[in-house]
């Protein structure tokens, strides 16, 4: 409770924290029924659905790149999040007036069209959001899983009060994104404790600050695409997360809500179900990177994997909603265990100054490549074999993956060429 108090003592730590839970809230309302709604409510089969993923994917990978060059540009500025946040406000306008009907109009055009709003205002914001916030840590003295830690507890809201807009009107899960986006762009151009020099003084770490003050080049930006030790980490990720994510997001929810008697009962409890997973997240974002100093960066992203194949393969062969629903939760310790340890991975092993483009290379663009490869065939294979078959063939593939990550990841004591451990 000491530490929790303190932490909240430091108005960088409240306004990041502040700050990334209102993203997180802002995008899980609509983001979490975001295939079932694809699904259920605009009639779009699992190859459709993997075509819209695979666009929103195609242009966040791109996007990524532009993003996190310019905030290794911009350091801890927020001038790119207000561009981002702005452009989220007008997510409920977009959706009900531009998106739905394109996407009757002409599929493909639609697609396209959503897949560039979306990457630009959240595919390829949530990232820079993530890596400022680290950033902010570094700079300003606090722990960056427990500022991220809200993020989750934002989600979790968002997904709990989704359920129940949903089914009321799903409209009313866009508009409510736009308003929470609105409140997040105010906060971000009026809260600004950088300009108090008191804060400053007192919590700034002069270290990092003179990091900082030299931004990288363009060429050293450029070069992380030379570093051979981040390419094998980039198939470690595209084999892992990527999959990952095509069951959670692609997947899960309408696999989900079939074991209920109507589509709404579903619903209803997918988003309480969510909520309550998001929120046992929330805790662990707390919780693990005390975990991490106790066993280390790279075992606590092997042990992200080891339960991340047993969540896979648990929804492929359990059978009743409440086993589906127990399995789901491992979501929490496994996403905690797997953002935290590969961003602390990054910033041990590789230059801080250039943080945010090698997480966004190593880690999100990685995962959009992925997620452009695999969208769409294991979209198809769903349709073909179900979803119980698909989820094992997932399984599989990740488990061959955590054994190729135990082979090529650094121990935590070799090559640190960023920010050391603290013991």
């Amino acid at each position: 409770m000491g530490n929790l108090l303190k932490a909240f003592s430091n108005p960088f730590y409240r306004t990041s924290s502040l700050e990334i839970m209102l993203f997180f809230a802002g995008w899980g309302i609509w983001w979490s029924f975001f295939q079932i709604w694809l699904t259920t409510k605009q009639g779009f089969s699992g190859a459709q659905v993997g075509t819209i993923y695979t666009f929103g994917s195609a242009v966040a990978l791109v996007l990524m790149f532009v993003y996190g060059s310019l905030q290794d540009k911009l350091g801890v500025k927020k001038t790119l999040l207000i561009f981002m946040v702005s452009c989220q406000v007008l997510l409920a306008p977009f959706f009900t007036w531009v998106y739905v009907p394109m996407l009757e109009s002409n599929f493909y055009v639609g697609a396209m069209i959503g897949a560039v709003y979306l990457a630009v205002a959240y595919l390829a914001a949530c990232p820079v959001f993530e890596a400022v916030t680290e950033r902010l840590s570094r700079r300003y003295s606090f722990e960056y899983g427990q500022a991220r830690a809200w993020g989750s507890l934002g989600y979790a809201i968002s997904a709990l009060t989704a359920g129940f807009l949903f089914t009321i009107n799903p409209y009313l899960v866009f508009w409510t994104g736009s308003a929470v986006s609105a409140v997040l762009l105010a906060i971000l151009v009026f809260l600004k404790p950088e300009n108090r020099e008191d804060a400053v003084q007192q919590y700034e770490n002069r270290e990092e600050c003179n990091k900082d003050a030299k931004s990288p080049s363009l060429k050293e930006i450029v070069s992380v695409f030379g570093i051979l030790d981040l390419w094998k980490i980039i198939i470690f990720v595209i084999l892992t997360w990527t999959f990952y994510t095509v069951f959670d997001q692609q997947m899960f929810p309408e696999f989900f809500t079939r074991f209920f008697a109507t589509p709404e009962d579903g619903q209803q409890a997918y988003g309480i179900l969510n909520s309550v997973q998001v929120f046992l997240e929330f805790i662990m974002m707390g919780l693990v990177p005390i975990l991490m100093r106790k066993i280390g960066v790279r075992r606590a992203l092997l042990l992200g994997c080891l339960i991340m194949v047993c969540r896979i393969s648990g929804c492929g062969i359990a059978s009743t909603p409440l086993g589906i629903g127990l399995i789901k939760l491992l979501h929490a310790p496994e996403t905690a265990l797997f953002v935290l340890a590969i961003f602390r991975y990054f910033t041990l092993h590789f230059d801080t100054r250039v943080s945010a483009t090698l997480y966004m290379v190593g880690f999100q663009i990685a995962a959009s490549v992925g997620g452009i490869i695999f969208s769409v065939p294991l979209g198809s294979l769903r349709d073909n074999i179900g979803y119980q078959h698909t989820f094992l063939i997932i399984a599989g593939i990740v488990l061959c993956a955590s054994v190729y990550a135990f082979f090529i990841l650094k121990k935590d004591d070799q090559d640190v060429e960023g920010q050391p451990l603290e013991h």
